[in-house]
């Protein structure tokens, strides 16, 4: 791994990390408060913004995620997808994004 990688993996790798334990924090939180998770992603204007902008993006990160794992070889893409649904894509995506790292370096190396 070239230290651009290295890094990138790290900085990915942690933003996963910090991105689980939000969710879990706040989703305990949350359940603990008896939240009312629809309500509050589409109960205003405001809300329905934000919450079709993030479905929005969702799929367009689960769209990238298929077609990159498909492009460079990796296998397994649709964990990613499914562990999306029961912790969150602040967890995910920067885990698939550091697995590409690790998976490109290894590519790299295996080619010299």
């Amino acid at each position: 791994m070239t230290t651009s990688q290295r890094v990138r993996f790290w900085l990915y790798l942690s933003l996963s990390i910090i991105g689980l334990v939000t969710a879990w924090t706040f989703n305990a939180l949350a359940v603990a408060g008896n939240a009312d998770y629809v309500g509050a992603w589409f109960g205003s204007a405001v809300d329905w913004v934000l919450g079709a902008d993030l479905a929005v993006v969702a799929i367009a990160v689960v769209i990238f995620m298929f077609a990159e794992g498909s492009r460079l070889g990796m296998k397994h893409v649709w964990i990613y997808v499914v562990l999306a649904g029961v912790t969150a894509m602040a967890f995910t995506l920067p885990l698939f994004l550091a697995m590409r790292e690790r998976h490109l370096a290894l590519s790299i190396s295996l080619d010299r």
